[in-house]
């Protein structure tokens, strides 16, 4: 419990250190910043390695009461599956920070502390274990990232903003209505009263009729799929992208979209089951939908920045599409997908920030012979390339192929089509990432502004090692992080099997209690 209160108040602590720097205090305020984050996530690391992941329970919990007439509560804990997202929250945090280091010249104090106060917000969304806690993470994501994009962003960042608060906002006053109607459903139980402690609801929800669990799955369905995003939702995402400063782009690919793919495991799949079952293959083909067309719409872009932001459109679908399998794998490649996009995706935005820094435009036409001059720089830019290709060896594959065979084998779905249809889906990435590829770092452009471009620094290298060695390590054994999840994604799938057939047609966990018996 302690090294989660750490992890997740560090970075609160952080944002209320940063506001008494002095404002002419660069230095102090950039490696303060810079620390905490750090002090963060080596304190999650000591959660990673105190993790039973032969558990399927929360652990690492607190309940401490906050407003008794709600009964809602500070309660906080992890399972498998959050965690892996706060290991996810606490490593592309520091390294999002450290790239602003050169880039981000004016308020930088704000800015800073901006950045941290986003961190604990994110971390709070996967370690809430109340409704009501839940919902205050989740809002108070909105204000440090609508400053982030709107004060230092592009040309359009105010339009940008806006745009990204609106959406996000109108999906979570539905989903604000769904949690105070559960609460009041509790409190109508015999011998019942209002609560927002999760882990009573998840006992309490599944046993609501169905015409009105259909609303309240809907109510947050709607909330997720806009921070997902989900086609046709997606419309924010690209300006936000494309206006927000490279840090920006690298939380709002890394962590931020997670948060959508995450509730719907939490809330949707956990409370409302039956509604899941009626539901999971009108969003499957939405998700579908997203994987084409987001690809589609990437490979006319002009624009490298925009070419990734629809990439990341296209690219979790596939998460979507695990997650309505409700099998074993494709639960779990939908969660490793989340890492995995974070990281390949997240990595792509800071090789575009550093060429961007370099040259001060995105146009894949201004660009051409980039190998020539930055050689160091391609060769990582070509491992996050093919990462977020789906190269065997490299992240992106395992969890693509898992979310494909959890869609094409789910008795839920039972339908084919639908992992066939995504997996061309694979090849436009193809396409689009190395006709990008080609024209940029190997291009006949003979434009004498790329001729004095330097490699990498060695801020940068610390930017971009960490992924790197994190993407090939995922390619490569992806158990180490697969195992964290494992017993929460089986005991998810099992009650959720257990519902619609009677039994489990995936006995996993049955097989080695017996084995070890």
């Amino acid at each position: 419990m302690g090294m989660l209160l750490v992890t997740l108040f560090l970075p609160l602590l952080g944002f209320l250190a940063v506001l008494f720097i002095n404002n002419d205090q660069s230095k102090g305020i950039k490696y303060t910043a810079l620390g905490v984050s750090l002090l963060s996530f080596f304190a999650s690391l000591f959660l990673y390695f105190g993790f039973d992941h032969t558990q399927s329970s929360f652990q690492f919990t607190m309940n401490a009461m906050w407003i008794p007439t709600l009964d809602a509560g500070f309660r906080v804990g992890v399972d498998g599956m959050s965690l892996l997202m706060v290991l996810l929250t606490t490593f592309i945090t520091p390294i999002a920070i450290l790239c602003s280091f050169g880039s981000i010249q004016k308020r930088e104090k704000e800015y800073y502390a901006w950045m941290l106060l986003l961190q604990f917000g994110m971390l709070g969304v996967f370690v809430a274990m109340d409704t009501f806690l839940f919902y205050v993470f989740w809002e108070l994501i909105l204000i440090p990232m609508y400053f982030l994009i709107g004060i230092w962003g592009g040309k359009d960042r105010i339009y940008a903003a806006v745009k990204f608060f609106l959406y996000t906002l109108v999906g979570s006053l539905l989903m604000l209505v769904a949690i105070v109607w559960l609460g009041i459903y509790a409190q109508g139980l015999p011998g019942g009263h209002f609560t927002a402690d999760l882990m009573k609801l998840r006992e309490i929800a599944p046993t609501i009729p169905l015409e009105i669990q259909k609303w309240l799955f809907l109510a947050f369905a709607l909330s997720f799929c806009i921070k997902v995003p989900l086609f046709p939702f997606h419309t924010w995402l690209p300006d936000a992208h494309v206006q927000a400063p490279t840090a920006g782009s690298v939380i709002l690919a890394g962590v931020l979209l997670k948060m959508g793919t995450y509730g719907l495991i939490r809330f949707n799949l956990e409370l409302f089951p039956q509604a899941m079952f009626e539901y999971a293959t009108p969003i499957a083909w939405l998700a579908v939908v997203g994987i084409i067309y987001g690809a589609l719409v990437a490979m006319v872009q002009t624009d490298i920045k925009k070419l990734v932001a629809y990439s990341s459109v296209s690219h979790l679908g596939f998460v979507v599409l695990g997650i309505c399998s409700m099998t074993p794998e494709g639960l779990q490649g939908a969660i490793i997908q989340m890492v995995n996009h974070g990281l390949s995706t997240g990595m792509l935005f800071l090789c575009v920030g550093i060429i961007y820094e370099r040259r001060h435009t995105r146009e894949i036409s201004e660009f051409g012979g980039i190998t020539k001059v930055m050689p160091k720089f391609a060769v990582l830019f070509t491992i996050a390339m093919l990462a977020s290709v789906g190269l065997p060896g490299l992240n992106g594959f395992v969890g693509e192929y898992l979310t494909l065979l959890g869609g094409f084998t789910s008795p839920f779905l039972n339908n084919h089509w639908l992992s066939i249809i995504s997996a061309t889906g694979v090849i436009f990435a193809a396409v689009y990432l190395l006709w990008m590829f080609q024209r940029v770092m190997f291009g006949t452009n003979d434009n004498p502004k790329n001729h004095g471009l330097h490699d990498l620094t060695a801020s940068e290298y610390w930017q971009l090692i960490p992924i790197t060695i994190l993407i090939i390590w995922l390619g490569v054994y992806p158990k180490t992080f697969m195992v964290i999840s494992e017993q929460s994604t089986q005991a998810l799938v099992g009650k959720l099997e257990t519902l619609k057939f009677g039994k489990t047609i995936y006995p996993l966990v049955e097989k080695k209690a017996q084995a070890q018996k």
